[in-house]
C-alpha cells in the first residue's frame, strides 16, 4: 500500500489549466454528440416506426437530458476527468462493479468506432460512385481499412485540442444543417410530402409502444457523447457555473437538429427507400432528393466521412487509453500498459481495442448482407446504447447513494424525482422488453464484450493472487483517463 502510496503521490501534476469558457464548452459539448448516430442510423430508426421517425430521436432526448441532470450535480460536485466510473466507486466502493462500468464505457467506445466505420465505408461508396454491394467484400475492405487507419493516427499520438474540435464539430454541424436547409427549399418546389411525418409503420406489426420503444433505444444512440464533457471539467473556467447551462443548452440544439432531420428525410423520400441500402445511405439519399440540380448531394457523403471519421477517432482515443489505464492500475494484464518508447502511446492497448473493433465490423458487415440480417449495422449502434443505457442507470443510482458525501464547494442539485425517473427509464430502455427480435442480439455482443473483460480481469487476479500475492483494486479511478506522458511509470513499462 505504501509503495502504491508513493507513486500516486510521485505522478501528481499541476492543475489542467482552466481555459474552457461558456462558449468554447457548448461548442464542445454539441460537436461531441453530433456525429455517426444520426448519419449512420436514421434509415434504421425509420425502419422501425415509418414516418413517425422523428418521435423516437424526440423520446431519446428527453431520456438523454433526464440521466444529463444527474451528471450535472455529480461533475459540479465532483469536478474529476473520470465520469462514471469513479462516480460509481465513490457510491458503491465495490471493485468488481467499478470495473464492469469502466470496461462498459470502453466498450462503447469500440462499438461507436465499428459502427462509424461502417457508415464510412458507405459514403465511400456513395462519394465515389462504387455501388459496393451491402454486405460485400468492398464495403468490408473499406471499414478495415478505415479501422487500420485509425489505429495508425492513435499510436502516433493525437494531442487534445479544444479549438480543433470546434473546427471538425462545425464541419460536422453543417452537413446536417445542409440537410435541413435542403428540407427547407424542397418544400419551396413542392417535393416534400408532410403527411407521411404521422404515419406510423412497424414491419412486424408490433404494437405502436413497442415499435417506438425499440426505435428509441436505437435513436439513443445519436444522443450519446454528452456524457464524455465531464471529461473537460478540470479546464472549464467556471465549470459549477457554465456546465448546466452550456450541457443542458447542448442538448436541446442537438435534440432540435436531429428531430428536423428525421422530419426532413421522411417527407422527401419514402421509407422504404431510407432502410434499402442498395440505394445510399439514408441522408445522402434526402439531400439528392431534395436538390437534385444542385452539387449537395456530391458533397454530402464527403461532409458524412469527415463526421464518421471524427467520431471513430475519438472513441478509439477514449477506448484505447480505457484499457491502458486498468492495466496501469493492475486490474488487467499489466501487458496492456506496455507504452512505446519513441511514440509513448499504449500500443499493446490500441492493438487490442483494434483487433476487437475488427472482429465486430466482420460480423456485422458479412451479416447485413444476408436476407435474415439485414438490420445488422445497427446492432452496433444498438449495443452502443445498451452498455451505456446500462451505464446511466448505476450513474443515476449512484447519484441517490452519493446525497449523503457532502463536499465544501457549491453544486448544481437536480431534484430527487429526476434521478429516480432516470434511473427507471434507462433501466427499462436497457431491458429485453425494449427490443425487437433482431436487436435481442445486442445482448450477446454486449455480454461477449463484458464477459471477456470480466475474463481477463479474473485471470490477472489468479496471477497475482498465487505469483505475485496480492490483492488487486484500482489505485487512484480519478485517473484512468489520464495522458500517458503523464504517467512516469510508462518508460519502465515499455522496456
Amino acid at each position: 500500500m505504501s509503495q502504491t502510496a508513493g507513486r500516486t503521490e510521485e505522478r501528481q501534476q499541476p492543475e489542467l489549466k482552466r481555459v474552457m469558457g461558456p462558449k468554447l464548452l457548448l461548442l464542445f459539448i454539441v460537436g461531441d454528440i453530433l456525429g455517426t448516430g444520426v448519419y449512420a442510423l436514421t434509415g434504421q430508426v425509420a425502419g422501425e416506426v415509418g414516418g413517425a421517425a422523428w418521435l423516437p430521436f424526440l423520446l431519446a432526448f428527453v431520456v438523454a437530458t433526464i440521466t444529463a441532470f444527474s451528471y450535472l450535480e455529480l461533475v459540479t460536485k465532483y469536478p474529476s476527468a473520470a465520469g462514471a466510473a469513479l462516480y460509481t466507486h465513490k457510491a458503491f466502493g465495490i471493485h468488481l462493479l467499478t470495473f464492469v462500468v469502466a470496461f462498459m464505457v470502453m466498450s462503447s467506445g469500440i462499438t461507436s468506432a465499428s459502427t462509424a466505420s461502417n457508415a464510412f465505408a458507405g459514403f465511400v461508396s456513395d462519394g465515389f460512385g462504387l455501388e459496393l454491394p451491402t454486405g460485400g467484400d468492398g464495403r468490408l475492405l473499406i471499414a478495415l481499412g478505415f479501422m487500420a487507419l485509425v489505429a495508425l493516427v492513435n499510436f502516433r499520438g493525437v494531442g487534445e485540442s479544444v479549438r480543433a474540435n470546434v473546427v471538425l464539430s462545425l464541419v460536422e454541424l453543417s452537413g446536417l444543417l445542409l440537410v435541413i436547409f435542403v428540407g427547407l427549399w424542397a418544400t419551396t418546389q413542392g417535393r416534400a410530402d408532410f403527411s407521411r411525418v404521422v404515419v406510423f409503420e412497424s414491419a412486424d406489426d408490433k404494437s405502436v409502444f413497442l415499435a417506438v420503444t425499440a426505435a428509441t433505444t436505437l435513436a439513443f444512440f445519436a444522443m450519446v457523447g454528452f456524457e464524455d464533457s465531464v471529461n473537460m471539467a478540470e479546464e472549464c473556467k467556471n465549470p459549477v457555473r457554465d456546465f448546466p447551462r452550456m450541457m443542458l443548452t447542448g442538448l436541446s440544439i442537438t435534440g432540435a437538429i436531429y428531430v428536423l432531420v428525421a422530419i426532413t428525410a421522411v417527407a422527401l423520400v419514402p421509407v422504404g427507400d431510407l432502410v434499402d441500402d442498395s440505394k445510399g445511405s439514408a441522408l445522402t439519399q434526402v439531400v439528392a432528393a431534395g436538390a437534385p440540380n444542385l452539387p449537395f448531394d456530391t458533397v454530402f457523403p464527403f461532409i458524412g466521412m469527415f463526421a464518421v471519421a471524427n467520431s471513430a477517432l475519438i472513441n478509439m482515443l477514449m477506448a484505447s487509453r480505457l484499457l491502458y489505464g486498468m492495466a496501469n492500475q493492475g486490474v488487467l494484464p499489466r501487458a496492456f500498459g506496455q507504452v512505446h518508447p519513441f511514440r509513448r502511446t499504449p500500443w499493446v492497448s490500441i492493438l487490442v481495442t483494434t483487433a476487437i473493433a475488427f472482429a465486430l465490423i466482420v460480423y456485422v458487415v458479412r451479416q447485413s448482407g444476408t436476407e435474415s440480417g439485414t438490420n445488422a449495422i445497427a446492432l452496433l449502434g444498438g449495443t452502443t446504447s445498451l452498455l451505456l443505457l446500462v451505464v446511466f442507470t448505476i450513474v443515476n443510482v449512484a447519484l441517490l447513494v452519493l446525497r449523503r458525501d457532502h463536499v465544501d464547494h457549491q453544486h448544481f442539485r437536480t431534484r430527487t424525482w429526476l434521478a429516480v425517473l432516470g434511473a427507471l427509464t434507462c433501466a427499462y430502455l436497457a431491458g429485453p422488453w425494449a427490443r425487437s427480435a433482431e436487436q435481442q442480439e445486442q445482448y450477446v455482443i454486449a455480454g461477449a464484450l463484458v464477459g471477456l473483460g470480466v475474463l481477463l480481469s479474473f485471470v490477472t487476479w489468479l496471477y497475482n493472487r498465487s505469483v505475485r500475492h496480492r490483492q488487486i483494486a484500482f489505485s487512484d479511478v480519478s485517473r484512468l483517463e489520464d495522458e500517458v506522458e503523464d504517467d512516469p511509470d510508462s518508460d519502465a513499462r515499455s522496456r
